[in-house]
């Protein structure tokens, strides 16, 4: 269903076989054992143990000496088998489900030059140009085109909005061809100093029809990195993760190293600063306002200095600063993908041992009440999952805790759980509770 819900728009009626969508479909429903595996335990879990408690099996059970945990051993063991599945699937198969996956969708849009247009979105699939629609129409035809041309002109974009276009290759297959109708093109050009110049020109052409090319060599598989899928961090195994954890952290530190040294030549460009000079002086005790501690002749070049300083520092932090942040996302999501091997595997465990107790405890078989339980269950492992998860991928939580805090918030309740139903707890039992409610008021009456 999320398949559906994100892709079927754009291929159903677009020329495509019915076979490449199912392919489509068969990779992208690999992803989605990691929600359906530890619900399906949970589920199965309950009912069993359910069915067997509502047929008083267990009470037999029981009655001939076999203790709850005893009972459970088979299937625990069945379990165990499908927690070391589980974990060679999530390191195995379903990185190489995601590379293909990903492949044939590069395909598809390759061959479908109106699938990269998604209506009322920037594209930027085209190196140098950010495209925008309005809607598009099965024949590829596409309505309120906006197109910014990033490539010259100093970051100055050059923009043309259209009314009509339809999107085709050139024969050689080398260029995106659009045949752009009723519209405007904006340029404004970029001033020779550097300097804003109030009176530099801009020009506005109208137009009833041209043709922008656009180079495809970006799209062409003979000049693009076989390894340009397979580097992704959803499509790695654990070997693999590693070893792109190591490279980034690498990068990360020569990027340190280069910025610290950037910075630190700045503050021993004049030889003044503590540590850098070989002169002795008694250190002099500075107060709250700088300026006052130096000598009224000097201070107009102590702040041009100082404003020098800073506007040097500033050339670089734009530069550093986001290749930093990109970096430290990298290795956070490496991270959050490495633990991720082994919660789906720790999650049918958990959810086993809260589902066998909780089943033995509400004696109910079938698709009814168990159902009901197992998804209140899974919704909050599922939430607090989600939750963490996207508190580690924005930095505010640690990537390793943060995967693996449902296991460690909800193993208590499996215990207890465990617990209740080796004692033949009456938790979810509504007589014991009208009981002990009566009882409650009767002392009260006395």
């Amino acid at each position: 269903m999320f398949f559906l819900f994100k892709w079927i728009d754009d291929l159903i009626g677009k020329g495509f076989e019915w076979y490449t969508i199912l392919e489509l479909m068969y990779y992208a429903s690999a992803a989605n054992v990691s929600m359906a595996l530890p619900l399906s335990v949970l589920l199965s879990s309950i009912m069993t143990f359910g069915t067997l408690g509502e047929n008083y099996e267990l009470v037999a059970i029981k009655s001939a000496g076999i203790s709850l945990q005893k009972a459970m051993r088979p299937l625990f063991v069945v379990i165990l088998m499908l927690t070391f599945a589980s974990f060679f699937f999530a390191n195995y198969m379903l990185p190489k489900a995601n590379l293909k996956f990903g492949s044939l969708l590069y395909d598809i849009r390759n061959k479908k030059l109106s699938f990269l247009i998604k209506p009322g979105v920037f594209n930027n699939d085209i190196p140098g140009y950010a495209i925008r629609v309005d809607s598009k129409e099965e024949d590829g035809t596409l309505h309120n085109i906006m197109i910014y041309d990033h490539r010259e002109n100093n970051g100055i974009p050059k923009i043309i909005l259209a009314k009509e276009g339809k999107m085709s290759k050139t024969s050689d297959g080398k260029f995106l061809q659009l045949n752009l109708k009723n519209g405007i093109q904006y340029e404004e050009q970029a001033s020779k100093n550097g300097m804003y110049n109030p009176r530099q020109v801009f020009t506005r052409n109208r137009f009833k029809e041209t043709w922008p090319r656009f180079d495809m060599s970006s799209f062409d598989p003979s000049t693009t990195d076989p390894n340009a899928f397979g580097n992704s961090t959803p499509m790695l195994n654990l070997k693999g993760i590693v070893k792109k954890r190591d490279s980034l952290n690498k990068q990360l530190d020569s990027l340190n190293i280069r910025t610290i040294a950037t910075f630190t030549s700045n503050f021993k460009q004049f030889n003044t600063a503590k540590g850098y000079t070989k002169v002795k002086a008694v250190p002099k005790e500075i107060n709250d306002v700088i300026l006052k501690s130096i000598p009224n002749g000097s201070r107009k070049q102590a702040l041009d200095n100082a404003s020098n300083t800073v506007a040097n520092i500033m050339q670089h932090v734009p530069n550093w600063v986001p290749r930093q942040t990109d970096l430290m996302g990298e290795i956070i999501f490496t991270t959050v993908e490495y633990q991720r091997k082994f919660t789906l595997a720790a999650s049918c465990i958990l959810l086993f041992f809260i589902g066998a107790p909780l089943g033995a405890i509400i004696r109910k078989g079938g698709m009814g009440l168990p159902v009901v339980v197992a998804i209140c269950f899974f919704l909050v492992y599922h939430i607090i999952t989600t939750v963490a998860e996207k508190s580690a991928r924005e930095g505010n939580l640690n990537p390793i805790f943060g995967m693996w805090i449902a296991v460690i918030v909800l193993s208590p309740l499996a215990a207890f759980l465990t617990y209740k139903a080796t004692v033949d707890s009456a938790l979810f039992d509504v007589n014991y509770y009208k009981e002990l409610i009566l009882k409650v008021f009767k002392k009260k009456q006395k």
